[in-house]
């Protein structure tokens, strides 16, 4: 199995996916323990001095101007921890709190925030031993951290509320804790409070979704040159030579992939044959533009969730010098913003699929095709709900694509007066790219039909791999009207495995 040790410096981006999704063990190295009980000696030292000391000798947020005496410390870290644990709604993901989880440990192990060494340890343990705590949808307002999901966490730590075991049934956290040999934490100045105050939950959820979009985007270009084909459209405004004088690096990207797909294919350019036209529309023509703008948010996200994962996400934070100050780090906004640019985007790119469908299954500006697509029109309907289904998708997608982050709701007894309702941005990212899976899957399965349809002409032959792979996984081609639903979830899965993007690389070779 593979292993990731965690350091001081923070963690990658695969890192996060391989903790969340693939199970990876963790480690801790020799330099984050050393770094752990260093910042641990100096809230020690503090903690014994009269004076107080946010988060580690007084209450939180508006309550902070209470001196906690010592011999009821113990119990306000472990107040904070089961008052904040008040989430409510479905249960969030699984990976999604493995990744909370995971970059709540990262920042621990930075050495600022004072936690012990044993506590870091017992996060490790958690997470290798497959518990995973109940979290629900609801208790964040991406400020003062993921509170309530971080608190559910930190909650199965010490041995309280529910968690899901490795064998996925949910039971006493407790239990699950002695059932791998793992004992509760009992909780000492400020930890409670640092297991419990970072942007964890939205920036795993953007790692996440990054791997997804990655994946979306040279999907969609594909997509995008299959129904360029299909449409017998002209791959002459794919040129390097035009996107060179509008040097968006993610136009070339995806004018290049859509152009790599096409190599070779006998059904483009047929412009000036039975219906002449002299352009292609908007969404055959500009789909590099559309794709390649969503690509640049991606890279501006990327680098926003680079400087993240470096980032020791706490509030107080204990400085190299020995001093431990107050900070508003854990304001989501940076991530909060790309997130919801990245639904934006999405969108926009769900929409300009749907538009090249629907021409696809217009007989008027199809160029030839059937009537959507149908075997006999009139006694069949072909793909005419398929593209109704892509349709509503499109239109979700919208409503998706209001930004939560322009949105702020005060707390705390006006203490925590402006949120980022980042982990909101992050909750309907995740829904958004869910449903642009579904979008890029239905223009596949119009695509590859219109293609088949095209008697007499040879596609490309990356399209026909596609083609060929897409009908191995159960995507039944051109016929009369049957069960609908199997074949677009097939489509679907195809999509959302990655093997629409496997089965075009070993023509074009790999794409950008």
């Amino acid at each position: 199995m593979h292993t990731v040790v965690v350091g001081t410096s923070g963690v990658s981006a695969a890192d996060v996916v391989a903790v969340a999704r693939a199970n990876a063990r963790i480690e801790l190295s020799e330099e984050a323990v050393a770094a752990l009980a260093s910042a641990r000696a100096i809230v020690d030292a503090l903690a014994a001095k009269p004076e107080p000391v946010y988060g580690v000798s007084t209450g939180f947020g508006a309550l902070a101007t209470r001196h906690i005496s010592q011999e009821l410390r113990a119990q306000l870290q472990r107040n904070i921890v089961r008052s904040h644990a008040a989430g409510m709604g479905p249960r969030v993901e699984r990976e999604v709190v493995r990744a909370l989880m995971f970059l709540r440990l990262k920042t621990v192990c930075s050495g600022h925030t004072g936690v012990r060494p044993e506590v870091a340890q017992t996060m490790a343990d958690v997470l290798n031993a497959g518990i995973t705590p109940v979290v629900h949808e609801y208790g964040s307002l991406g400020c003062s951290g993921d509170l309530a999901p971080l608190s559910h966490c930190a909650l199965t730590l010490m041995g309280e509320g529910d968690a899901e075991g490795p064998d996925g049934v949910v039971a006493p956290a407790g239990e699950l804790l002695a059932a791998h040999g793992i004992a509760p934490v009992e909780l000492r100045e400020k930890e409670g409070l640092a297991l419990l105050n970072g942007t964890d939950g939205m920036l795993g959820m953007l790692v996440m979704a990054l791997a997804d979009l990655e994946n979306l985007y040279k999907s969609a270009d594909i997509t995008a040159a299959l129904s360029l084909e299909a449409l017998l459209g002209t791959e002459k405004v794919l040129a390097p030579e035009l996107h060179a004088i509008r040097p968006h690096p993610g136009q070339g990207a995806s004018a290049a992939n859509m152009l790599a797909v096409l190599k070779g294919s006998e059904l483009t350019g047929h412009h000036q044959d039975d219906a002449p036209r002299v352009q292609d529309a908007y969404s055959v023509r500009c789909a590099p533009q559309v794709a390649g703008a969503g690509r640049d948010t991606m890279a501006h996200a990327r680098l926003v969730a680079e400087r993240e994962l470096a980032s020791a996400v706490d509030n107080p934070v204990v400085l190299p010098d020995g001093r431990v100050e107050s900070n508003g780090n854990f304001h989501g906004a940076p991530v909060a913003y790309v997130l919801d640019f990245l639904a934006i985007a999405a969108a926009d790119l769900g929409s300009i699929a749907e538009r090249r469908t629907d021409r696809l299954l217009d007989k008027n500006r199809s160029h030839g095709l059937p009537p959507f697509l149908a075997d006999d029109a009139g006694v069949d309907s072909g793909l005419m709900i398929a593209q109704y289904t892509q349709a509503a998708l499109v239109s979700e997608m919208k409503r998706l694509a209001v930004p939560a982050s322009a949105d702020s709701i005060p707390s705390s007894a006006m203490q925590e007066d402006h949120v980022s309702m980042g982990w909101s941005a992050a909750r309907k990212l995740r829904t958004a790219i869910d449903n642009l899976t579904r979008i890029v899957a239905v223009e596949l399965y119009a695509a590859t039909r219109g293609i088949e349809l095209r008697e007499g002409l040879t596609p490309a032959p990356a399209s026909r791999a596609v083609i060929d792979a897409v009908r191995a996984a159960g995507v039944q081609g051109p016929g009369p009207d049957r069960f609908l639903a199997p074949d677009l979830a097939a489509a679907d899965a195809f999509v959302r495995g990655g093997h629409l993007v496997a089965a075009v690389e070993p023509v074009t070779g790999p794409l950008a």
